[in-house]
């Protein structure tokens, strides 16, 4: 009982930054599924949706910071945490590439249409 107690307390600080402070030059994770990737992302983005990251991350650079995204926040939390407890040095973006599209920042698609988030 006191374990679970003290898990429940215990809290992880996970940097997070918001789309405006992500820097030009920044490495960018995607870990949205592949249907959200192609209707709109980041151009120099990497894409690794969330569930192929434990079996895949060794795809992701070890020597850079790298800055992670979804659509609004909660996959990318827990891939940056999931990173970071695996020697990464990620960190999330705040409101993800919903917060990207309303900072009207430029994005392409994998399907011919205009590129968006939903």
């Amino acid at each position: 009982m006191r374990a679970s107690r003290a898990a429940k307390e215990r809290t992880v600080d996970i940097p997070s930054v918001s789309v405006e402070e992500i820097p030009e030059d920044a490495k960018i994770l995607d870990v949205r599924e592949d249907y959200e990737w192609e209707e709109g992302h980041i151009e120099r983005a990497q894409h690794l949706p969330l569930a192929d990251i434990p079996a895949r991350y060794g795809e992701i650079p070890l020597d850079e910071d790298v800055y992670v995204i979804c659509r609004s926040g909660g996959r990318s939390l827990k891939a940056t945490e999931y990173l970071n407890q695996n020697g990464f040095d990620a960190i999330n973006v705040r409101g993800g590439m919903g917060a990207w599209q309303d900072a009207e920042y430029p994005m392409v698609s994998e399907n011919g249409q205009d590129p968006q988030v939903r």
